[in-house]
């Protein structure tokens, strides 16, 4: 391959801001005058060593040890030789090349021509979505509230039904058959290649910096015999378990937004509806499941350096996806973001969500989210019933896996308590229980084996539609369910104080501690609208079970016995969840030494308490 010019290359690197280069990779923030930093893509860390000095065009970093200039860069992270690296960056610059021979510049080989191939494929297809024969394309984006814009926007395009459309095309272009069978544009037959995609709408999956890798392909005719959705096969430059689709897109609002958030949907038209909805920071895999190479990749975006970040999950209810979610965050290269649920209402998708409901469901989708760790320990007790012993034993078994998960030692402790207090048992059971499940996991790990189950999970099919007749029928959840049905009928009749107060405790059936949770979060229950307004605010899959209780009618004689029913059922909530604080401080006082200020301080509590509790007894 002729050699370019030293001058030239010269010429290219000082005209080349490094900080654009590698920002394209990674995100980078002020470490001092003269230098940024981020988190490094050469290995896998939790804080930043990673350091550019844009000034002199250099990169090093601390914990591994790898530095260079702008060449060294691309060379080391796209697999691209010297003079390729040097092309790539003179095409941005719009910057024409010499070469020793004083020929023209010639034609790369290997990774260059399957990105040129990629991208010249992009356009054919979109050229192709205004002919005649791709009406039905053009129909389904309308039916999904895409329009021309959205669809340039995205770069979608259309194949054509034909054997040989894309193939005559590109090779008028200059490719060869065997650089569009290893772009995986083409399929090789009994009668020779021809085009993979046909009869589709594609859309381009392109990398973080924007080149085009593959693509992914929808079906739309009765008669095409092949999956609903069919993807670019593996090639050596795409590898579908570190893509993202939409990430070229939403780098740029992920890194400077606050929090940094991620919104991680399912598909394509998902991807488009949030980012046309203003969720623009929405990716969605390839045809793979969220792994912890898509992990590696998107920390690096996000300068996941603090756990002020934010990864949201959006489910449609689907159990498969939701598990696979769950095991991306079992890997040891995890976020150091928190990680959300979102559920939409109904099951629905972002994409019908935005069609039935507009793109402020779909920006509210964000508000419904909760801590993915609650929403599986959610699905966990759900199946349980937590009245009995041996209900709450299996509970807890099947629950503390989920946390032993959590290895942020802050984190840890705050959800062993979440468990406890919902599961109504001591605290210091549920910490050995999850210190066991730990041990389990890690001793599993080691032996590449997946963690054994502890016990035989409930049935379940997805989220289990959650309804007054499906809660269990025992003292506990009765009384809940009470407390909850006078508070959305009633709430504004009684002593504020009261109520507040009895709101504040976790209840023990998930699907009424959500409830609880919006009602607690509502600052004026006295007003016209407040009760429908916690309501909406109850996070899926749980919202009709709370219409179903601000509808039902109330077990009382009349209103005025509706209203007393309402206030003793508070007091009972309160004490009850006094007589908890009373057990668990009964039970850390034997740990604390009598004479000291800790001591002191929990039997004064004590004294507090029960002198709380014959205040209300007497109300």
């Amino acid at each position: 391959m002729p050699r370019i010019r030293q001058a030239d290359v010269d010429e290219v690197k000082s005209r080349t801001n490094i900080a654009d280069i590698v920002g394209e990779r990674v995100a980078l923030k002020s470490a001092g005058v003269g230098s940024l930093k981020g988190l490094c893509p050469f290995h896998d860390e939790k804080s930043p060593s990673f350091h550019v000095r844009p000034q002199v065009g250099f990169y090093h970093c601390f914990g591994c040890g790898e530095s260079g200039d702008v060449y060294s860069f691309l060379r080391a992270i796209d697999h691209v030789s010297f003079t390729e690296a040097v092309e790539r960056l003179a095409g941005r610059l719009g910057y024409t090349l010499h070469y020793e021979d004083g020929g023209a510049a010639p034609e790369t080989s290997g990774r260059s021509r399957l990105y040129a191939a990629n991208t010249a494929a992009a356009e054919f297809f979109r050229g192709q979505l205004l002919s005649a024969e791709a009406e039905t394309g053009r129909r389904f984006l309308g039916e999904r509230g895409f329009d021309a814009g959205a669809a340039a926007h995205f770069g979608v395009g259309y194949a054509p039904r034909g054997w040989e459309g894309m193939l005559k095309a590109l090779s008028a272009q200059g490719f060869t058959r065997d650089e569009l069978l290893a772009a995986g544009l083409v399929s090789q037959g009994q009668r020779g290649v021809y085009d993979r995609f046909r009869g589709r709408l594609v859309w381009p999956i392109r990398d973080v910096t924007g080149q085009t890798i593959g693509f992914g392909a929808r079906k739309l005719y009765d008669d095409d015999q092949g999956p609903k959705y069919l993807n670019t096969p593996e090639t050596i430059i795409y590898k579908k378990n570190q893509v993202l689709y939409g990430l070229d897109l939403a780098k740029r609002d992920i890194s400077r937004g606050d929090p940094r958030r991620v919104v991680v949907v399912e598909g394509y038209t998902d991807v488009m509806a949030c980012h046309l909805a203003g969720v623009t920071t929405a990716i969605a895999t390839c045809g793979t499941a969220f792994g912890a190479e898509h992990i590696k990749g998107l920390r690096r975006v996000m300068g996941d350096d603090s756990s002020s970040g934010e990864i949201v999950f959006t489910f449609d209810g689907d159990e498969a996806g939701q598990k696979a979610a769950l095991r991306a965050f079992s890997e040891d290269d995890r976020f150091n973001a928190q990680t959300f649920v979102a559920v939409a209402p109904n099951g629905m998708d972002p994409c019908d969500l935005r069609l039935q409901r507009g793109d402020a469901a779909v920006r509210g989708l964000m508000d419904a989210k909760v801590p993915m760790f609650e929403f599986a320990i959610d699905r966990k007790l759900a199946g349980y019933d937590l009245a009995t012993v041996e209900g709450q034993v299996g509970a807890l078994r099947a629950a503390a896996p989920i946390v032993a998960e959590i290895r942020d030692r802050l984190l840890r402790p705050g959800y062993e308590r979440v468990l406890a207090r919902r599961l109504g048992m001591d605290p210091t059971e549920v910490h050995a229980e999850v210190e066991r499940a730990a041990r389990g996991a890690g001793a599993a790990r080691s032996k590449q084996e997946q963690p054994a189950q502890t016990q035989p999970e409930a049935p379940s099919a997805g989220i289990p539609a959650v309804t007054l007749a499906s809660l269990p029928r025992t003292a506990d959840v009765a009384a809940e369910r009470g407390m909850i049905m006078g508070a959305l009928q009633y709430g504004h009749q009684v002593d504020q104080a009261m109520l507040s107060r009895a709101v504040e405790a976790p209840f023990r059936h998930p699907a009424l501690e959500a409830i609880r949770q919006a009602i607690a979060a509502v600052p004026d229950r006295t007003r016209v609208g407040w009760a429908m307004d916690a309501v909406g605010a109850v996070r899926e899959p749980y919202r009709s079970l709370a219409g179903e209780l601000l509808m039902s009618p109330f077990p009382a004689r009349d209103e005025a016995g509706a209203v007393a029913s309402t206030a003793d059922l508070s007091r009972r909530m309160i004490m009850r969840g006094l007589e908890r604080e009373k057990q668990e401080l009964l039970g850390a006082i034997q740990r604390v030494p009598a004479d000291s200020d800790g001591g002191r301080a929990l039997r004064m509590r004590l004294r507090d308490i029960d002198v709380e509790r014959q205040r209300f007894a007497e109300s």
